[in-house]
C-alpha cells in the first residue's frame, strides 16, 4: 500500500534485504510478494534474509495454494561479506547485535577509478574500444610502440556513493569498520541518551551512540530512526544526535533522501 502511495514501481525491485525476523521488519513481505504475482510480474525476485524465513514464506504460499508466476530465489544470510555483485553496485552484509540473529547491509556503487578526458584521448588517437581499460588505469600502447600514459588522457573519477543500513542493534564498535566512509548511514535511535541502560537491556541504541557510530565511521551523513513510541515529538532525538554528529537527519516516512 505504501509503495503505491509513494508511486514506487514494484517492478523495479529485484532484491529484498531482510535484517531479522521481528514482525515489524517482515510481516508485510508475503503480501508484497503475492501482490507482485497478481500484478503480472514475470522476472526473478531475490530475497536475502535469515534462513528461517524461507520455511515461513513457503508455508504461507503452500496453505494458500499460491503459485507465483515469477522465480523467487531465496538466499540465506550465513556469513559476512558480499551477497550481491551486480553490474553497477555490490551489497555486503555484516552482523549486528540484537536479541535475535540480525544483519546490517552496505550498498556500494561500482565506479571505475578514472574518467576519460575525451579531447586528449582523441588527440592521442586512442580507439574508443580501449576506453574501458583507460578507466581502469591502464596505459595505451600504440601499434608503433608509443606509450600514452594514463594520466595524460584521463582524470580521477569521483568516489562511488554508498549507503549503510545498520538495522536494529545495540551499540557495538564493530560497526564503524564495516561501514567506513559511507556516503549515508542509517542507524537506529530507539531511545534518548538518558535511557542508555534501557537501550542495552533491550538490544537497542541511543541518540548519542548512533552519532558516535557515524563519527567513528567517518560517514558523510546520518539518518536516525526506529524511535520508541513512548516519545511524542522527535526534536530532542535530532538535537542530541547532532551534538555528536552534526550531519544528522530524521528518517521520516515518505521522505526521499539523496545519497
Amino acid at each position: 500500500m505504501q509503495l503505491s502511495r509513494y508511486k514506487i514501481r514494484r517492478s523495479k525491485i529485484n532484491h529484498i534485504l531482510i535484517s531479522h525476523l521481528h514482525g515489524d521488519h517482515y510481516f508485510g513481505l508475503p503480501g508484497l510478494i503475492t501482490s507482485m504475482g497478481l500484478l503480472g510480474r514475470d522476472h526473478p525476485l531475490h530475497l536475502h534474509a535469515p534462513e528461517p524465513l524461507h520455511k515461513i514464506l513457503q508455508l504461507q504460499l503452500d496453505v494458500a495454494d499460491t503459485i507465483l508466476p515469477f522465480p523467487l530465489h531465496f538466499h540465506p544470510l550465513k556469513e559476512e561479506g558480499v551477497i550481491v555483485d551486480a553490474e553497477k553496485y555490490i551489497v555486503e552484509c555484516f552482523k549486528v547485535i540484537h536479541r535475535i540473529e540480525c544483519w546490517g547491509f552496505v550498498i556500494r556503487e561500482k565506479k571505475k577509478p578514472r574518467k576519460i578526458d575525451r579531447d586528449n584521448a582523441v588527440a592521442y588517437n586512442i580507439p574508443a574500444a580501449f576506453y574501458e581499460q583507460l578507466k581502469d588505469g591502464h596505459d595505451y600502447i600504440a601499434k608503433d610502440g608509443t606509450v600514452v600514459k594514463n594520466e595524460w588522457v584521463t582524470i580521477p573519477n569521483t568516489p562511488g556513493r554508498s549507503y549503510a543500513y545498520c538495522a536494529d542493534t545495540m551499540y557495538t564498535e564493530t560497526i564503524p569498520g564495516k561501514i567506513k566512509n559511507v556516503s549515508l548511514v542509517y542507524h537506529e535511535t530507539t531511545y534518548l541518551k538518558n535511557l542508555e541502560d534501557r537501550a542495552v537491556a533491550r538490544f537497542h541504541s541511543t541518540t548519542a551512540q548512533a552519532g558516535a557510530i557515524a563519527k567513528k565511521a567517518e560517514a558523510g551523513r546520518l539518518l536516525i530512526g526506529h524511535f520508541s513510541s513512548k516519545y511524542e515529538t522527535l526534536d530532542e532525538f535530532l538535537n542530541e544526535t547532532q551534538s555528536v554528529f552534526p550531519e544528522t537527519q530524521l528518517a521520516l516516512e515518505g521522505v526521499t533522501y539523496r545519497v
